[in-house]
């Protein structure tokens, strides 16, 4: 079995450049050692128009989405609301959401030494991140009990909504794929296997990639060039991507073919997953 990962990362201060996105590279990494890959990343801003569409697209699209951001209960907080409309659905109270935020506000009223008031303005405001869209399931948050939450939109997509902050969105992350992908995990093992082509332009080396890709149709090619690396200087990296069984053949081909054409060849690389 496979799917498709995605993410979606949610916050005016990431375009803005306030905040640098932590994200991607870490979601990158936790997929990648559970044998899986990230497919594509939006980056959206606290706008409710634009997060809806994202989120539209991801329910519709069978795969399983991770987004980060805007589930807070401040005004510039609007994914659970957004998510609610890409789903057609209201929102509404979670009670075990609710719940484990009383728990929270309980430990740190308890920690200040003061009486936990269950009704004051600030627990009310609180328990608003316990609002989810109707249908949802609890991501816990091992943090500070402020629960995310899962949705499958009716095109069988799955979104898993988590906080902007690192710290607490990492480690939900981390639950959701160990509890509901772990099915998935390392069952199509993965394969690069490139070289390092010094002294050649991309032009004279589409034809050669062109005929690896439609004799080995499992796999595919590419090609980075690179003009000023610290170490080797202008160079295309050339390789070749895909199931891990069908790999070998393929760089094989590829290598006789950059050998017929007099290609100079350095460094290998190999990569897994």
């Amino acid at each position: 079995m496979t799917t498709n990962f995605g993410l979606i990362i949610v916050g005016d201060e990431i375009l803005s450049g306030k905040r640098q996105d932590k994200h991607l590279p870490k979601i990158i990494e936790l997929l990648s050692v559970r044998g899986l890959a990230l497919s594509y990343a939006d980056y959206v801003g606290d706008v409710p128009e634009r997060i809806t569409q994202a989120l539209q697209r991801a329910f519709a699209s069978g795969d399983t989405v991770f987004s980060t951001g805007g589930i807070g209960a401040t005004p510039d907080d609007q994914t659970r609301q957004s998510a609610a409309h890409a789903l057609g659905v209201p929102l509404q109270a979670h009670p075990e959401a609710q719940a484990m935020i009383h728990e929270r506000m309980r430990e740190m009223a308890l920690e200040r030494g003061e009486p936990y008031d269950p009704d004051s303005p600030d627990s009310l405001q609180r328990l608003n991140m316990g609002v989810f869209p109707a249908g949802a399931r609890v991501i816990p948050n091992s943090y500070n009990k402020i629960a995310g939450f899962s949705c499958t939109g009716s095109g069988g997509g799955s979104v898993h909504f988590v906080p902007g902050f690192p710290v607490m969105a990492w480690p939900m992350i981390e639950w959701v794929l160990d509890q509901h992908c772990a099915h998935l995990f390392h069952q199509a093992p993965h394969t690069e296997h490139s070289v390092l082509v010094f002294g050649a332009m991309e032009a004279s080396l589409t034809p050669l990639m062109e005929r690896i890709e439609h004799d080995h149709a499992l796999v595919r090619v590419f090609s980075l060039p690179s003009v000023d690396h610290p170490v080797h200087g202008r160079h295309i990296e050339l390789g070749v991507k895909g199931p891990s069984a069908a790999i070998p053949a393929a760089w094989a081909d590829l290598r006789t073919g950059l050998h017929q054409i007099g290609a100079q060849c350095g460094t290998e690389l190999v990569r897994n997953r």
